[in-house]
C-alpha cells in the first residue's frame, strides 16, 4: 500500500511540474524554473525545521548535545538518503529482491527485518546482499495497515519469525528501524515470545515516544506520542528482564525521534551514535557493521 501511495504522490508532483513548465515557459523561462524548484525548496525547508526542533528539544536531554556542524551535516545527509528511500527504493524497488530462506541451513542465525512508520521492506534493500553474503537467512516484512494500530502488526511479525526459525533451526535476530522496534515489543507482548528470539536490534526506535508524535493524525503515529498512553502501557506490561534482549542505537541528531534518550530502553544495551539522522541511521556504516557483528554472535 505504501508503495502505491508514494508512486501516486510522485506522479502527481511530476504532472504538476510539467503543467507548470508548459504554462510558464513561453512567458518567462526564469519564472518557470524558479517555480519548478518550489517543491524541492519546501522539502529542504521542512527537513530543516525538523532538525531545528530536534536541536532545541535536545537541550534538556541527557544525551550529549550535537554540535551545530553535526546537525548541519546530518540534515544534508538525511535530505538525500530520504529522497532515495521514499522516491525510489520503496515505491519502485520494494519487491526487486526477495526474502532469502535457503533450502539448506547455513549454520548462521536468521534475521527478521521490521521497517518503521510510512515505510515498507524497500527500506532494507542495501542490507539484503550483506545478510546473504554473511549466510544469514532473512525475511523483510511489510507492516499493514499502514496507518493502523501498532498492535495489529504482531501476527505479521509472528509469521516472519516462524519462517526464519524453520529455515535455520535457531531463534532469529530482529532488526528494527523506528516504529518497527515498537511493533516487535508489541509482538513480544502478544505472543509471549521472549524465548523465541535471540536478540532485538533497534535503530532510532521511539521506545518512550517522540515529541513529533503529537502532530500525527494516524493511529500508529498518535501511539508514538512522547510519554503517551500507548508507550507507557507497553512499558508497564513488560516483564522484568525483557529489555536485556535489546540493543538500541540512538542519535543526538535524530530528526524524527527526539528527545534523543527516548530511543533508549532502561536495562538494554543502549548505544549512542553521534551526528546521524533518522533514516540515515539504517545505512550508517558503523551501525551496519555493529549489527552484523551482533547477528554473528
Amino acid at each position: 500500500m505504501i508503495a502505491r501511495l508514494q508512486r501516486a504522490l510522485l506522479l502527481i508532483t511530476v504532472l504538476a511540474l510539467v503543467a507548470w513548465l508548459v504554462w510558464q515557459w513561453p512567458q518567462s523561462p526564469v519564472r518557470a524554473m524558479l517555480g519548478a524548484l518550489v517543491p524541492l525548496a519546501l522539502y529542504f525547508g521542512v527537513m530543516a525545521v525538523e532538525f531545528v526542533l530536534m536541536h532545541i528539544t535536545n537541550r534538556a536531554d541527557a544525551a550529549p548535545r550535537a554540535r551545530r556542524s553535526q546537525v548541519l551535516a546530518a540534515w544534508w545527509a538525511e535530505v538525500w538518503v530520504a529522497l532515495m528511500v521514499f522516491c525510489w527504493r520503496q515505491p519502485f524497488r520494494h519487491q526487486s529482491v526477495p526474502d532469502w530462506l535457503p533450502a539448506q541451513p547455513t549454520g548462521r542465525r536468521g534475521v527478521v527485518l521490521v521497517h518503521g512508520f510510512m515505510c515498507n521492506r524497500g527500506l532494507w534493500l542495501p542490507w539484503f546482499s550483506r545478510l546473504q553474503g554473511a549466510g544469514h537467512a532473512y525475511v523483510a516484512v511489510n507492516l499493514e495497515p499502514v496507518m493502523g494500530s501498532i498492535d495489529e502488526y504482531a501476527d505479521i511479525i509472528e509469521d516472519a519469525v516462524l519462517r526464519v526459525t524453520a529455515a535455520t533451526g535457531m531463534a532469529p535476530v530482529l532488526l528494527c528501524h523506528s516504529m518497527g522496534g515498537l511493533a516487535v515489543r508489541a509482538w513480544l507482548r502478544a505472543h509471549h515470545a521472549d524465548g523465541r528470539v535471540h536478540r532485538v536490534l533497534t535503530l532510532g526506535t521511539p521506545h518512550g515516544g517522540t515529541w513529533l508524535g503529537r502532530f500525527s493524525r494516524a493511529v500508529n503515529g498518535r501511539q508514538m506520542s512522547l510519554a503517551g498512553d500507548w508507550v507507557v502501557a507497553l512499558q508497564r506490561a513488560e516483564p522484568a528482564g525483557r529489555a536485556a534482549l535489546f540493543t538500541c542505537w540512538y542519535s543526538n541528531c535524530d530528526n524524527i525521534v527526539f528527545p534523543a534518550s527516548t530511543a533508549t530502553l532502561p536495562g538494554a544495551d543502549n548505544r549512542l551514535v553521534e551526528g546521524v539522522a533518522h533514516v540515515q541511521m539504517a545505512f550508517d556504516g558503523g551501525v551496519m557493521r555493529a549489527c552484523l557483528e551482533e547477528m554473528g554472535r
